[in-house]
C-alpha cells in the first residue's frame, strides 16, 4: 500500500465517523517557542490548553513534521529521519480512553476491502501505563486482546505532558511484531526494534505541576474536559504494510535513494557507508523540498539554517559518492512528483521550489571548492605539528568566510582523523554575536549604563507615548543623563539624553525612523532633539543638545515634533505595508519582510526571495501600489488580542515578540500588519510611489528601494528633464529614445572596432623595419625598441611574435619590445626555440626588465609580460636585457 494510500484511507476513515479533516498546517510552527513543527498535535496545542474554542469536537489530520536534534544519526540507523508525516485523531470533550482504542483497532485490523489497514490482530502488543487499569481493561474485555499481550510501563514510556504545567495523561502505545528476525520475543517492554510502536493513544486527563524531565512532577488534579490526542506513524505503517526492512525504504524515500543511485553509480546495499550516504541523500532531500515548499529559504539563522545544513550534508554525500556536477534538481524532481500525490500544492510551486534550491547548491559547491582547500590545508599543517585537534578558528573560518556548517566541518575533519575544538568555535561564534548586538545596543544606549534607565523605568513608570494622536503635549522631565551619567541637571551646548514622562516622540523601532523636534522649558531652556530610542522596554530617551538655558531633572516641559519630518516618515511606513502586500500578491507569502527601513520621504524594504524579481513584477508591483493610492483607502489602526489579529489574517513577523494585545494597521480592504508605528489617515495622502530597483543583500534576501510624496515626485521631474534633454540630442520623440540611443551606441561601437583595426594594422606595419634592425649580440638576433605609447598589450604581444616569426628559426632570436600604456611601462618578450636552448628564456628576460621599470611580470619560457610605475626607466630595461642576453649567450 502506498503512502498516499494510506493517508487518504486515514481521514477517510475518521472523516465517516464524524471527525472534521484538518490540513496540514505549515511546517513553519505558528509558535514563538518552535522553528518548525515537531509533533502532529502542535497545531492544536491552543485548543488542549484552553486558549481557543476547537473548530469541531472531533478532528484529525496528517501532518507534517520536523524533527532535527538527532540529524547526526540520520542514515546510521534506519530508524532516524527529519521529516515524517504524524496521522492523528484528536476529541476535545466528546470521546475518551474507549472511544479512541476501538477506532485505533478498528482500523488497523478491519480488511484492505473494507478500508481498513488489514493487519493481524495476532501481531498487535499493546502497552498502558502502570496504574491505568481502565485502558487494560477495554484492550482486554471490550476488544479482546489477550492478556499476555498487554504490558504496563512506566512514566518514562507511557505518560505524556507538554513538559510545562498544563494537561497530562496516560499513553497506550500499539506495537507490531516484526518477527524473530528482528531480535528476542517479550513483547515491546523487551525488545522494541522487533515490536516497534506504530500508534500512541494519549488520554489527557490530568493537569500536571512544575517539575524536571517526563517524570519529576506532581499530578495536581483532574481536568475539566478530557481529551483525546493520538499520533500514527505513516513512515512506519508504511514499513509494515510495504514489506520493507526499514523506513528508507518506502515508496516516497527508495525513489530518491534509486536516483541517487542513477546520478552516481553507487548501488544500495553494496557498502555500508554508502548505503549511509544514500539514506542521507533521501530523508535530507525530502525534508529540503517539504520546507521550501512551506516558505524556508536557507539562511544562517533560526530555520533557515536548519534547511541549509540539511541541504548541505545531502549534497556533501552526493559528491563523497561520486557526484561531480550539480545534482539537486533531479533529486528534487522526484520528491515532487512523489510527495505531490499527497500535497499538490507541491506541484504547483515546483518552479519556486528549484528555484531556491539550485541556488543553495551553486552556492555550496562554490563555497564547498574553496573551504575544502583551506581545511585540507588546516588538517596537514595540524597532523605535521603532531596534534589531533583541528583549531577552533579554523572552523571559525570556515563557518564565517566559506559558510560551512560546524557538523560539516566535524564530519569532514573526522574523516581524516581528527577531531574539532568546538569549545574554541563556539567562543568565537559568541564574540561575534555579542559584538554584533554591542554593536546595535551602542546606538540605543549611547554606551550609558542600561541601569540607569531601569532606574527611571522603577521609579517613574514607562513613557505615556501620546504620538499616535498628538504631536506635542506637556510633559515632565523624569530622567536626566548627561554623557551618559544621571545628572539633575545640564547646561548649554551639553549632549543629554531626556525621559519624559509623557510624549509623542516616536522612538525608533520597526524599522521606523525616530521622531526630531524641540522640548522647551518653562524656564526657556531648549533642547533639540535628534534621535530618540528605547533602550529598555517602555522607556523612550531623547536624544539632544542644550540649545539655550539649563535644563533641571524633574523641571515641567513641552514637547513638540517636526511634523514634516513626522508626516513624510508616516508616507515612507504606510508605503512599505503596500509594498509588502503588493510582493505577496506578485510573488506568494514567500515574499516576507526580512527588515525595512522608513525615513522621511524614501524607505528601504527587505524581503525573501531566491532570485532577482523580473523587472516586469517590479513594474506591476509599483503600478498595483499607485492604484490602490488613487482608490483614497482609510488607514486605521486598532488595538487587539494576538488571536483575533490572526483570525483577522493580520501579517505577524516570525521572530517578533508580541505581547497579548497587538496593534493591527488596516489599509482598507488591501493590506492588514501588526505594526507600531505612526501612518497616513488615507492612502491619497502619499501622493506617488515610485520605486527605484531592487537588489540581493544576502542569500535569499532582496531589497527594494523606494521613493515617496514630494520626494518621488522630484525624482520623476529629474527624470523627465533628461529625457527632454536626449529629445533634444537625438531629434526624437520619448518613445523613440531607447532605439535611436541604442543605433548610436552600435554605430560607436562599430567606429571603435575600425579605429582598433586600423591601429593594429599600423603597429603590425612596424615589423619588417623592426626585424630588419635586429642587432647581433654573441650570435643572438636582438631586437629591442619603444612602440608608439598608447599601443595595448594585446597589439604588442602580436607585434613581437610577428617580429620573431620574420627572423630565421635557424639562429637564436630575443625580440623584447616596449610601450606605454596609461602612464606605466609595459613589455612583452618572446624567444625562439634555438634562443631557449641557449638559456634565454622570455619569463627569466621580463622579470629582469621589469624590475628595472619597478614592477613584475612572468610567463612562459617563449613569451613573456611584464610591467612597472616607472616609464623614464625603459631605456634602462632595454640595456638590462642586452646585458642579460650576452652574459646568458
Amino acid at each position: 500500500m502506498e503512502s498516499a494510500e494510506i493517508r487518504r484511507r486515514w481521514l477517510s476513515f475518521f472523516e465517516e465517523r464524524g471527525h472534521t479533516v484538518v490540513p496540514s498546517a505549515s511546517l513553519i510552527a505558528d509558535d514563538p517557542t518552535l522553528l518548525l513543527v515537531p509533533a502532529g498535535m502542535v497545531p492544536f496545542k491552543p485548543y488542549f490548553l484552553g486558549e481557543v474554542k476547537p473548530p469541531a469536537p472531533r478532528v484529525t489530520s496528517v501532518q507534517k513534521c520536523v524533527r532535527t536534534p538527532d540529524i547526526e544519526e540520520v542514515g546510521k540507523t534506519t530508524r532516524h529521519g527529519t521529516f515524517f508525516q504524524m496521522c492523528g485523531n484528536f476529541s476535545f470533550g466528546d470521546y475518551f480512553k474507549e472511544g479512541a482504542i476501538k477506532l485505533a483497532w478498528e482500523l488497523l485490523t478491519s480488511s484492505v476491502a473494507d478500508g481498513g489497514f488489514g493487519l493481524e490482530p495476532e501481531k498487535l502488543w499493546i502497552t498502558v501505563y502502570l496504574d491505568d487499569d481502565e485502558a487494560e481493561r477495554i484492550w482486554h474485555e471490550v476488544v479482546g486482546v489477550p492478556k499476555e499481550r498487554i504490558q504496563r510501563l512506566g512514566k518514562k514510556d507511557n505518560f505524556w505532558s507538554m513538559g510545562v504545567p498544563g494537561p497530562c495523561g496516560p499513553c497506550s502505545e500499539i506495537n507490531y511484531d516484526r518477527g524473530p528476525e528482528f531480535g528476542v520475543e517479550g513483547g515491546p517492554a523487551v525488545n522494541d526494534e522487533r515490536y516497534v510502536e506504530i500508534w500512541n493513544l494519549v488520554f489527557m486527563q490530568y493537569e500536571r505541576g512544575a517539575g524536571d524531565g517526563k517524570e519529576d512532577f506532581p499530578i495536581l488534579g483532574d481536568l475539566p474536559s478530557q481529551n483525546i490526542d493520538t499520533g500514527l506513524g505513516l513512515e512506519r505503517l508504511a514499513m509494515i504494510l510495504q514489506g520493507v526492512q526499514n523506513m528508507y525504504e518506502t515508496d516516497t524515500l527508495r525513489v530518491v535513494m534509486d536516483k541517487a543511485t542513477e546520478l552516481t553509480g553507487v548501488r544500495y546495499g553494496a557498502a555500508h557507508h554508502t548505503d549511509v550516504s544514500l539514506r542521507v541523500v533521501a530523508d535530507h532531500i525530502r525534508t529540503s523540498t517539504m520546507l521550501i515548499g512551506d516558505g524556508v529559504t536557507p539562511g544562517n539563522e533560526g530555520r533557515g539554517y536548519v534547511l541549509r545544513r540539511i541541504m548541505r550534508r545531502a549534497i556533501r554525500n552526493m559528491r563523497l559518492m561520486g557526484a561531480t556536477g550539480p545534482v539537486v534538481q533531479d533529486l528534487i524532481g522526484v520528491v515532487i512528483d512523489t510527495m505531490g500525490q499527497q500535497y499538490p500544492e507541491l506541484i504547483t510551486d515546483r518552479k519556486r521550489i528549484e528555484t531556491v534550491a539550485l541556488a543553495e547548491e551553486a552556492a555550496f559547491l562554490k563555497a564547498l571548492k574553496g573551504g575544502t582547500n583551506i581545511l585540507d590545508t588546516a588538517v596537514t599543517e595540524t597532523k605535521a605539528a603532531g596534534g589531533t585537534v583541528l583549531a577552533g578558528e579554523k572552523a571559525f573560518l570556515l563557518h564565517d568566510t566559506w559558510g560551512f556548517p560546524i557538523d560539516l566541518t566535524l564530519e569532514m575533519a573526522a574523516e581524516q582523523g581528527l577531531s574539532v575544538d568546538e569549545d574554541g568555535f563556539r567562543r568565537l561564534m559568541k564574540e561575534q554575536r555579542e559584538r554584533a548586538k554591542a554593536d546595535a545596543k551602542a546606538k540605543k544606549t549611547g554606551h550609558a549604563d542600561l541601569s540607569a534607565y531601569r532606574e527611571v523605568a522603577d521609579n517613574s513608570g514607562e513613557t505615556d507615548f501620546t504620538g499616535y494622536t498628538l504631536t506635542e503635549n506637556e510633559s515632565t522631565i523624569v530622567g536626566l543623563l548627561v554623557d551618559g551619567v544621571p545628572s539633575p541637571a545640564a547646561s548649554e551646548g551639553d549632549e543629554v539624553e531626556v525621559v519624559l514622562d509623557r510624549s509623542p516622540f516616536y522612538a525608533e523601532g520597526g524599522g521606523q525612523l525616530a521622531d526630531q523636534g524641540r522640548i522647551k522649558l518653562d524656564s526657556g531652556a531648549v533642547i533639540e532633539v535628534r534621535d530618540v530610542q528605547k533602550p529598555v522596554p517602555g522607556v523612550h530617551v531623547h536624544k539632544g543638545v542644550v540649545q539655550v538655558g539649563e535644563v533641571t531633572l524633574g523641571a515641567s516641559a513641552y514637547a513638540t515634533i517636526d511634523i514634516k519630518r513626522r508626516r513624510a516618515i508616516a508616507r515612507a511606513h504606510s508605503a512599505t505595508h503596500l509594498t509588502h502586500q503588493a510582493l505577496r500578491d506578485a510573488l506568494g507569502p514567500t515574499a516576507a519582510q526580512a527588515g525595512s527601513e522608513n525615513s522621511p520621504g524614501r524607505f528601504r524594504f527587505d524581503f525573501g526571495s531566491p532570485a532577482a524579481v523580473p523587472g516586469t513584477v517590479l513594474t506591476d508591483v509599483e503600478q498595483k501600489i499607485n492604484e490602490v493610492l488613487s482608490r483614497e483607502l482609510d488607514v486605521q489602526a486598532e488595538v487587539m488580542s494576538i488571536d483575533e489579529a490572526k483570525k483577522q489574517g493580520a501579517i505577524a513577523e516570525f521572530g517578533e515578540k508580541y505581547g497579548e494585545r497587538v496593534r493591527v494597521v488596516t489599509i482598507g480592504d488591501f493590506s492588514k500588519e501588526l505594526c507600531g508605528g505612526t501612518h497616513v489617515g488615507n492612502t491619497a495622502q502619499l501622493g506617488l510611489v515610485k520605486l527605484l530597483g531592487e537588489s540581493s543583500i544576502g542569500s535569499g534576501v532582496r531589497r527594494i528601494e523606494a521613493l515617496v510624496g514630494v520626494d518621488a515626485y522630484h525624482f520623476l521631474a529629474r527624470e523627465h528633464t533628461v529625457v527632454a534633454q536626449l529629445q533634444e540630442l537625438v531629434k526624437g520623440r520619448p518613445e523613440e529614445l531607447p532605439e535611436k540611443i541604442s543605433t548610436m551606441l552600435g554605430k560607436l561601437k562599430d567606429a571603435e572596432k575600425e579605429i582598433e583595426k586600423f591601429r593594429a594594422e599600423k603597429v603590425l606595419q612596424a615589423a619588417a623595419g623592426l626585424a630588419q634592425g635586429a642587432k647581433d649580440v654573441r650570435g643572438v638576433a636582438l631586437v629591442t625598441g619603444q612602440v608608439p605609447d598608447g599601443t595595448s598589450a594585446d597589439d604588442l604581444r602580436k607585434l613581437v611574435l610577428d617580429v620573431r616569426g620574420r627572423i630565421s628559426s635557424d639562429r637564436p632570436v630575443v625580440v623584447a619590445l616596449f610601450t606605454t600604456a596609461n602612464g606605466r611601462p609595459v613589455t612583452v618578450i618572446a624567444t625562439n626555440e634555438a634562443a631557449r636552448e641557449r638559456g634565454l628564456k622570455a619569463g627569466e628576460l621580463v622579470r629582469t626588465a621589469a624590475k628595472t621599470l619597478g614592477g613584475g611580470g612572468g610567463g612562459k619560457s617563449d613569451v613573456a609580460q611584464g610591467g612597472g610605475q616607472n616609464p623614464d626607466a625603459i631605456g634602462d630595461a632595454i640595456d638590462a636585457v642586452e646585458r642579460q642576453v650576452g652574459e646568458t649567450a
